[in-house]
C-alpha cells in the first residue's frame, strides 16, 4: 500500500476531526478547575491517574489549599496525604510544594503563561504545560499528547513516532494552531468511548464506518 501523501493526509485529518467535533460537541478539559492554578496542581497529580480520581481528591485539595503560597508552606506528610490515593503521592507531593515555591519566589504566587517559563516548575513538562495554556489562557503553544493522543495518532496513521515530542511535533504540523487544544481534547475522548486501548471499538466507530481510519478493522 502506497504511503500517504501530507496534502492527503491533512485533509483526512480535516475530515477526522469534523467527525469527532460532531461525535463530541461538548468536549473540554475534564479535571475541575476555576483557576490556573488548581488546573497546574491537577494536571500534575493526573499522571498515572485517572481525571475522575484526581477530580474526588482535588474536590477536598482546592477546599484546603487555595493559594500557591499554602501548598509552597504544606507539610510533605500531610500534602502526600491529602494526595495519596492519587498514586506516586510522594513525589507529586514533592514536585508540587517545589513548583508552588518558586511561583511565590520569582512569579508573584501566579501560574506563568509561557511554555518556557512552565517548564521551569518542577513536575512540568511539555504535556502539563500545554494543559495549563491551553485550558486555563486559551493559549495554543502546543498539542497535548497523552495515552490516548499517543495511541490513537498512531492508529490514525498520523505519525509513526512513539516519542511524545516527535509525535506534538507532527500534529502540530497536520493540524491547525487555533485547533491545537480541543483536537487533543477530541482524540482523548474518542479514547475513551471507542478506541480503547485493549478491545477498541471499530465495528461501531465512525471514524472506521466513514473509511477515515487505517486501523478500522483492528478489532475484527
Amino acid at each position: 500500500m502506497p504511503a500517504e501523501s501530507s496534502e492527503n493526509m491533512k485533509k483526512r485529518a480535516d475530515k477526522v476531526f469534523a467527525e469527532l467535533k460532531k461525535l463530541y460537541p461538548d468536549a473540554g478539559c475534564s479535571l475541575k478547575h476555576v483557576s490556573p492554578l488548581e488546573l497546574l496542581v491537577a494536571t500534575i497529580l493526573s499522571a498515572q491517574c485517572t481525571d475522575e480520581r484526581v477530580n474526588i481528591v482535588t474536590a477536598d485539595l482546592f477546599k484546603k489549599y487555595r493559594t500557591a503560597r499554602d501548598y509552597a508552606c504544606a507539610k510533605q506528610e500531610e500534602l502526600e496525604n491529602d494526595i495519596r490515593s492519587t498514586g506516586f503521592y510522594r513525589n507529586k507531593a514533592k514536585n508540587i510544594r517545589a513548583a508552588a515555591a518558586l511561583l511565590v519566589s520569582d512569579f508573584g504566587g501566579k501560574v506563568p503563561q509561557t511554555m518556557e517559563e512552565l517548564l521551569r516548575l518542577p513536575g512540568v513538562a511539555r504535556k502539563t504545560a500545554n494543559v495549563v495554556l491551553g485550558n486555563a489562557f486559551g493559549i495554543n503553544s502546543g498539542f497535548v499528547v497523552d495515552t490516548h493522543v499517543k495511541r490513537l495518532t498512531g492508529r490514525l496513521g498520523f505519525t509513526k513516532h512513539t516519542d511524545p515530542i516527535k509525535i506534538e511535533q507532527d500534529m502540530m504540523t497536520l493540524t491547525p494552531q487555533k485547533d491545537w487544544a480541543i483536537d487533543a481534547h477530541l482524540l482523548i475522548y474518542h479514547g475513551r468511548n471507542y478506541c480503547m486501548a485493549r478491545n477498541p471499538n471499530c465495528r461501531q466507530c465512525p471514524l472506521g464506518i466513514k473509511k477515515l481510519c487505517p486501523s478500522a478493522d483492528m478489532a475484527k
